[in-house]
């Protein structure tokens, strides 16, 4: 894709940003994370700050950074990928739950549990909704709600 297209071209991001993944998955947190911002980058030129492929890129980045033990800037990663969402899907669709899941898994680790609760409940709300009780993402978010005691499956 770099040579048919350029090294900034969206495609080359979700190229980066899949590469990203796969070093995530061994453990290489560092190099994961230079491929999620690359393709922050080339995606924030080719669409703009505030489009669901961005969104996307930035809750990639607060995954490493919640991993590397960096809860307040994965925080405000999770936060600014739920804000674009929410702006281009509304507040009910299956990204903005992903997105307020990872949002509560931070705030639990930062020992907030009652928003972390607010932000599993909703996104279970969402999951069962859009997916049904016995889909794969709603009964992670149920799990993660469990998590904090006194949750529901």
């Amino acid at each position: 894709d770099e040579k048919a297209y350029g090294p900034d071209h969206p495609n080359v991001a979700r190229d980066v940003n899949n590469i990203g993944m796969v070093l995530q998955a061994q453990g290489d947190l560092q190099e994961a994370r230079k491929c999620y911002e690359r393709a922050l980058k080339i995606d924030e030129k080719a669409y703009g700050p505030d489009h669901p492929n961005v969104a996307i890129d930035v809750n990639n980045i607060g995954s490493v950074l919640k991993a590397q033990g960096d809860l307040q800037e994965a925080r405000k990663c999770y936060e600014r990928a739920l804000k674009i969402d929410e702006n281009a899907y509304g507040p009910d669709h299956p990204d903005v739950a992903r997105d307020v899941n990872n949002l509560g898994s931070v705030l639990q680790a930062q020992g907030d549990l009652q928003e972390a609760r607010e932000c599993f409940e909703r996104a279970l709300k969402i999951c069962r909704d859009k997916f049904g009780p016995d889909h794969p993402n709603t009964r992670t978010v149920a799990d993660n709600l469990s998590s904090l005691g006194q949750g529901q499956k």
